[in-house]
């Protein structure tokens, strides 16, 4: 009887334990399986906090791109068009709250009475009188008034025959109508400079062969002194480059500046790329942009990052050319060694916060 009992108590144990087995394969399984569906969860969250970054930074940029005008990038003030304003409406500068015109304690340049009594002295000016009130002996005084007159003038030329019944008509005279200097003169200038429609010559009617004629003529004249502004262009250390957008037929094309203190050369063009300048100049190893485009990646930065460092660095632009404006109006060439350096260590220290805000 007892060694039934025993083995019962056996038999009874090893059921235990084999169900305390099962219960232990099936408690891991269902860790494996909450591990599983734990992992799962993660690189779900993992994927959805990407996924969310990504449309951050995507809103970001987009929310970039719709705040940029031409007063924080290098784009056309033609393009600016935000609040229904028309362009040209956004710029670089400050609201200083102060009246237009000159300023209280500017030094004005008003012609005076000896300025223009001077001219009618020389001859430059044509003179004319004008009276208000009864001529009479007694006193008057004088005032002046500067003006133009322009308007149309048809010189009729004359040409006698010689002994020989010969008319001496001079090469510049063949056709029986030609235009003056001053005409041709206006027209390039209206045209080049002035961009002015063909057919805004009123009593002239100038046709479109012959403004293009008096251009065409013009450029043939001034070659040898294109060519001496270039060669003088090539010889300097720094030489400033622009480039304004400009439409001929309908596409879009440019005209480039390139400059030094005192030369200009125009080239037009038909793109403003890096290659498309370089086939014009070689223009060295170095290149900089001038401080107006940087100062306006500087005002974008502080509107999409919110920094310190780019206000204080346009700050510091800012009063950098101002002083220099300063020291040359008083006839010096630069500014002082020790202003300089005071400078330096402020841009370097600006510069320094910078590094620190990109980490």
């Amino acid at each position: 009887m007892g060694g039934h009992y025993e083995k019962g108590m056996y038999d009874q144990l090893m059921e235990v334990m084999a169900r305390l087995d099962a219960m232990e394969d099936s408690l891991h399984n269902e860790k494996r399986e909450h591990k599983e569906d734990v992992d799962r969860l993660n690189k779900k969250i993992d994927s959805l906090t990407e996924e969310n970054q990504l449309l951050k930074d995507d809103n970001a940029r987009l929310r970039s791109i719709i705040n940029n005008d031409s007063s924080n990038t290098s784009r056309p003030p033609s393009t600016d068009q935000k609040g229904g304003k028309p362009a040209n409406t956004f710029n670089g500068r400050k609201n200083t709250e102060r009246k237009a015109g000159g300023q209280r304690g500017h030094t004005g340049t008003t012609l005076t009475r000896s300025d223009i009594e001077e001219k009618i002295a020389s001859g430059r000016c044509r003179h004319e009188i004008r009276t208000i009130g009864r001529v009479s002996g007694q006193d008057y005084v004088t005032k002046y008034v500067v003006d133009l007159n322009v308007e149309p003038v048809i010189t009729e030329i004359r040409i006698y025959a010689d002994e020989n019944g010969n008319y001496p008509i001079p090469v510049q005279y063949r056709s029986d109508v030609t235009y003056g200097e001053n005409v041709k003169a206006l027209a390039v200038t209206l045209y080049s400079e002035g961009v002015m429609s063909n057919d805004r010559n009123g009593e002239l009617d100038l046709s479109e062969g012959s403004i293009y004629g008096f251009c065409r003529k013009f450029a043939e004249a001034s070659e040898a002194s294109r060519r001496h502004l270039e060669e003088m262009l090539l010889t300097q250390d720094v030489v400033a480059t622009d480039a304004t957008t400009v439409t001929v037929n309908g596409e879009q094309n440019y005209i480039r500046n390139f400059s030094a203190e005192d030369t200009v050369v125009y080239h037009a063009m038909d793109s403003k790329s890096i290659e498309a300048l370089k086939g014009l100049y070689h223009f060295g190893t170095d290149h900089a942009e001038c401080n107006v485009h940087i100062i306006r990646y500087l005002r974008k930065n502080t509107e999409d990052t919110k920094n310190r460092w780019s206000g204080e660095m346009i700050s510091l632009l800012c009063e950098m050319n101002k002083s220099r404006k300063e020291f040359m109006a008083q006839g010096h060439e630069a500014m002082p060694a020790g202003r300089i350096t005071d400078y330096e260590e402020k841009y370097f220290s600006i510069s320094t916060a910078f590094a620190l805000a990109k980490k």
